[in-house]
């Protein structure tokens, strides 16, 4: 039996099976052969590629990685074998994201200033307050779960999604916000903190006093300033020591917020029946500080006697009973008492509904009660309840976002959640959609059970000192004021452990080079030193001491991280891309757009300044990133973004060619490598920067000859090498290295496929064949002269710097000196753009521009140079214009020898040429003697000679002052050149009698070369030498100082038997001038008069 497991694979068995198990045996041999043949075809693609068991076994143990302090870095112990593996993780919904969510949102803002927004904005506009920023959170939320479930999200929360959604420049610059934002709420915490502590818990510990009526506010704020950098030095080194401790002590500051808030709406509910016996002191419809004054009244009976009581004695300080010695205000007002928490069911809610905004120092006033006018002195104002500072709905703005924010602390815990893809939108939107509703409740519960004056009332003087909110609270205010102390310290203690890692997270990325300190810490990965920049820059948070100003700093950074959280999901959202596959199925561009436009209206409603500085600050480090150059690839949205507006401005651009006004030369610049692979003019870039100085398109290219296949690896290297001097020289634009089989052929390729659509190059920019004179090959020449001829055909502009090793460097510069421009043929203005363009950089700045033009023997010289300069006027272009008349004249006998020379000189190259061809057919076919070899070069030499001796004076005139250099170009290439030879080889048998024949043929060569001598010069040659030389001793005499000299590049001659001639006449043209810019125009306008 013949099995056939795989084409060509058959296998014999014998065909009787005597058991069972036999046949089992077989089928399994079978499936197992069939198998491995099957895996056998694949070897090769197995031996760079996984296999899908390994693959997906790799994967599920990436995602199983857990958070901590070293997400960004690899174990570089030594006994990493030694320790645990890490566990699974375990966490869910409630425990991994709701309850981290809840206990980062709910904060000091809560406890201390919610009751005071109300009483300030009323209870409409509190809950537009509170509708905006959470809205703005709910927004954020929706966008950052769609961006958090679209795959895993290893560390950094909110700046891995960014970094990873924008790019570095975005990611570093809103990382860092986030990280300024993250460490000026641990400033916020531990303001609330020492600020419950001094005025509520133990106000005895100040160690600062008023010294005057207005001096508690100066003497409050040292007291923070004091306490809050000892706190914040004792929470650091908490937080040093270790974050077990803070991590295990979250349960208990989180337990204490909840706790907290239960007793409020308990003790709502309670105020129903049962209200809190508070009450507030009232002079006239003046609010007094509770604590100043034993009971609220003018008089006292003491015993049988009437006598003046404490609060009668601080408003009369002569202790006089008659009216005349006291306070005009207290004389003519009443004292009153009305409770402080009149309860649910009073109906306060109604002068609560509106708003009330103060002036600094402006006092507390109840509407509705009666009053009398006066004036009282200005010691009296201590006793009042004053405001400490001006307000308004913006500011009120500011100070409230906070209380809204830590929407991120689901998505930093990733990598503990069990199921992060479905945790992380659940929980996150729960916690928000709870906190909102709290919210929502306390503005409408405060309105609705305290009174007014109270409410505006900041830190309860009206109410003997107490936590206004703790007034409210059931059974006791302590509970309030303890709980909301705890929790303002477990979340600095937060803020302190998570900013750090922030900014280990930023500085492991290596995008921002000053930062990468930071990214080093203890032996457990402890970030060290981030922490102790974070305790600097809270520490500036903390000699601020007020809370009310240091609450919109942190809500301009957390705002500024919300807006480019929005714009990452909108970006991805909108361009589509393949990996953008999110689980979270509930979000729309138009919703992170309306989050986006909420963050921006926010950031200006709170402080406008505020906001400008946090772009500021943002934009520095977007542009420090870029400038720096941050090398990363992270598949961001805007490198998708700026594919789609490359692409919708090509299409753009295809509608049709630019205008004369909007042109400008893109450039092909051509360079030639040497063998090493090194750039071998590196100054053609640098003559191409200063021309285009960051503007427009510049390609750079190259041709590498070979087989592309061979030549891949060179190919790559070439690149490098072409871009790292790009960078040297400031050139910003693309390469694009070509291999093809013969150098002219792969400049034809570049010049017609580079560039895409619009954003083609129109200028072709390449060296001068150096040496070509000296060399006996014609490539040398063939290739540039082809290079004329195809930018021609292409109707392309062709720029040749000659001798362009002379050219200046970018750090040259010129303090004066001419740029030169012979104008002797219009071909569409490129000669008068070109010295333009020059002179915008600085190495030309302060060149001047001269513009010669040539008049013939018919021409009206003095009319030519008004016409030319009313010409340059009309096009706004700075330059002195001279006519130089050039006269009919005989040719002259050097004319008439330079031509003859070089008649001579191309005739004699070809029969060396033929001869060469000649001896190479001899060697491929078998027949080569050495006498043949012997013979031919002594003809080449005795020729050569007799040449030299003949005409020493043209030969001489032959090497040019830049023929001794002998430099090899992009045009002295070595590519094959096809030669009219056989194809097969020829086998004779020789004789003698064809030996003689061989020999006798080779002894007449001279002959043939002494016809060199008799030859005369071709008429058309001879004129257009005359031209060339007549037009190069007015060029050199004007020019020879210029700085630079732009030509009219002549065109080739249309029969290709006059190319040797053609190079002969341009070098002569350009003989004795340093610096020459030859200039062909692609046959179109390229500068125009009109605006």
């Amino acid at each position: 039996t013949e099995v056939s497991a795989m084409p060509g694979d058959t296998y014999t068995f014998p065909n009787k099976m005597s058991h069972p198990y036999e046949m089992y045996s077989f089928m399994h041999w079978i499936n197992s052969s069939m198998a491995t043949s099957f895996l056998c075809s694949l070897q090769e693609e197995l031996d760079i590629r996984p296999k899908v068991s390994s693959f997906l076994s790799r994967l599920v143990n990436y995602t199983n990685i857990t958070q901590g302090a070293r997400e960004h870095e690899e174990e570089e112990s030594a006994n990493v074998s030694r320790k645990k593996a890490p566990k699974a993780p375990n966490m869910g919904t409630l425990m991994g994201v709701y309850l981290p969510c809840l206990q980062n949102i709910f904060g000091v803002i809560l406890f201390l200033r919610l009751t005071w927004i109300v009483g300030t904005a009323g209870i409409a506009q509190s809950l537009i307050i509170v509708f905006m920023c959470c809205s703005c959170t709910m927004l954020t939320a929706i966008s950052m779960s769609a961006i958090a479930t679209n795959g895993v999200v290893p560390a950094g929360g909110a700046y891995f999604m960014i970094s990873r959604s924008l790019g570095p420049e975005f990611g570093g610059a809103v990382g860092l916000c986030f990280y300024l934002g993250t460490t000026f709420a641990a400033a916020m915490y531990i303001l609330g903190a020492i600020e419950i502590f001094l005025k509520y818990l133990l106000p005895q510990a100040a160690i600062f006093h008023a010294s005057g009526p207005h001096g508690g506010d100066s003497a409050m704020l040292n007291n923070m300033r004091v306490y809050g950098t000892l706190c914040l030095s004792l929470m650091a080194l908490v937080v040093f020591v270790g974050v077990k401790y803070v991590n295990k002590l979250a349960s208990l500051f989180l337990a204490c917020v909840i706790i907290s808030i239960f007793s409020i709406y308990a003790g709502a509910i309670k105020s129903i029946t049962h209200p809190p016996e508070f009450t507030v002191c009232m002079l006239g419809n003046r609010t007094l500080e509770r604590d100043l004054f034993d009971v609220c009244s003018k008089t006292v009976v003491v015993g049988n006697e009437t006598v003046p009581s404490q609060l009668w004695r601080s408003f009369c300080p002569e202790g006089n009973v008659s009216s005349a010695q006291c306070d005009d205000y207290f004389s003519q007002n009443n004292l009153t008492e009305i409770p402080a928490i009149p309860g649910l069911a009073s109906g306060i809610i109604s002068d609560n509904m509106w708003g009330d905004y103060m002036q600094k120092n402006d006092v507390m006033e109840k509407a509705g009660l009666s009053s009398v006018d006066a004036k009282g002195p200005a010691e009296s104002i201590g006793m009042y309840v004053t405001a400490d500072i001006a307000t308004s709905f913006t500011l009120l703005v500011g100070i409230f976002f906070p209380s809204a924010t830590g929407i991120m602390a689901g998505s930093n815990r990733s990598g503990d959640l069990r199921d992060a893809q479905k945790s992380i939108p659940v929980g996150t939107i729960l916690a928000i959609t709870t906190t909102s509703l709290v919210y929502f409740s306390s503005v409408v519960l405060f309105g609705a059970c305290i009174e007014g004056v109270v409410l505006r009332d900041k830190f309860g003087d009206a109410v003997n000192k107490n936590l206004v909110v703790g007034t409210l609270s059931w059974p006791s205010p302590w509970v309030i004021v303890i709980g909301s102390f705890f929790s303002t310290v477990g979340a600095g203690l937060q803020s302190l452990t998570g900013a750090p890692r922030l900014l280990q997270a930023i500085a492991k990325d290596n995008i921002i080079p000053f930062l990468r300190v930071f990214g080093h810490g203890k032996a457990n990965g402890e970030p060290t030193w981030a922490l102790l920049l974070t305790g600097v820059i809270a520490e500036l948070g903390i000699l601020i001491a007020s809370l009310d100003m240091v609450a919109p700093i942190l809500s301009m950074f957390f705002l500024m991280c919300y807006l480019f959280v929005n714009l990452a999901c909108a970006v991805q959202t909108l361009l589509r891309t393949p990996n953008w596959r999110p689980r979270f199925k509930y979000y729309h561009w138009a919703l992170s757009f309306l989050g986006m436009i909420m963050c921006v209206a926010l950031m200006f409603i709170s402080s406008w300044y505020y906001a400008i500085v946090a772009m500021g600050i943002a934009g520095l480090i977007y542009k420090y990133i870029e400038y720096q150059g941050a090398e990363k690839e992270w598949g961001d949205g805007i490198r998708g973004l700026s594919l789609s507006a490359a692409r919708y401005a090509l299409l753009r651009l295809e509608v049709g060619p630019p205008h004369t006004k909007n042109w400008r030369p893109q450039l092909l610049v051509l360079l030639k490598m040497d063998e090493d692979l090194h750039v071998k003019y590196p100054r053609l870039l640098t003559f191409a920067s200063q021309l285009k100085a960051g503007k427009g398109l510049t390609i750079v290219g190259s041709v590498i000859q070979g087989n592309f296949l061979e030549s891949y690896g060179e190919t790559q290297a070439s690149e490098q090498a072409i871009k790292n001097m790009m960078e040297i020289e400031r050139v910003k634009g693309f390469c694009q290295v070509v291999v093809a089989s013969k150098v002219r052929d792969g400049i034809a390729h570049l010049i017609q496929s580079c560039g895409l659509g619009g954003m083609k190059h129109n200028t072709v920019v390449m060296g001068w064949p150096y040496g070509w004179r000296q060399s006996e090959d014609p490539r040398a020449w063939k290739t540039f002269i082809n290079t004329v001829r195809c930018t021609t055909a292409a109707h392309l502009a062709l720029m040749v710097p000659k001798n362009v090793s002379f050219y200046p460097s970018n750090h040259e510069r010129f303090s004066d000196g001419n740029i030169d421009v012979w104008w002797i043929v219009h071909d569409g203005g490129m000669l008068m753009l070109l010295p333009f363009l020059l002179k915008q950089h600085k190495v030309w700045r302060k060149c001047n521009m001269r513009i010669f033009t040539v008049a013939q023997m018919d021409d009206n010289s003095i009319q030519m140079k008004k016409d030319l300069a009313t010409f340059l006027y009309q096009l706004r272009i700075e330059a002195e214009v001279e006519v130089v008349e050039m006269h009919d004249s005989d040719i002259s006998a050097y004319t008439y020898e330079r031509t003859l020379m070089m008649e001579q000189r191309s005739q004699m190259l070809r029969q060396m040429r033929l001869s060469s061809a000649e001896r190479d057919r001899e060697v491929s076919s078998g027949r080569s003697f050495t006498f043949y070899m012997v013979l031919g070069d002594i003809a080449t030499f005795q020729t050569s000679s007799l040449l030299i001796l003949c005409c020493p004076v043209k030969a001489q005139l032959v090497k040019d002052r830049h023929s001794l250099v002998r430099m090899g170009s992009l045009y002295s290439d070595e590519e094959e050149e096809v030669l009219e030879s056989p194809t097969e080889k020829v086998h004779m048998t020789w004789t003698k009698e064809k030996c003689e024949a061989e020999r006798r043929n080779h002894t007449n060569a001279p002959e043939n070369f002494r016809e060199l001598i008799s030859l005369k010069p071709d008429q058309s040659n001879v004129r257009r030498m005359h031209t060339a030389v007549k037009l190069n001793e007015v060029i050199v005499n004007r020019s020879h100082d210029a700085r630079l000299v732009l030509l009219n590049m002549p065109g080739p001659p249309r029969d290709t038997g006059g190319d040797e001639n053609y190079m002969e006449f341009l070098e002569v043209l350009t003989e004795g001038l340093e610096r020459v810019l030859l200039v062909r125009g692609g046959g179109r306008e390229v500068i125009t008069i009109y605006s």
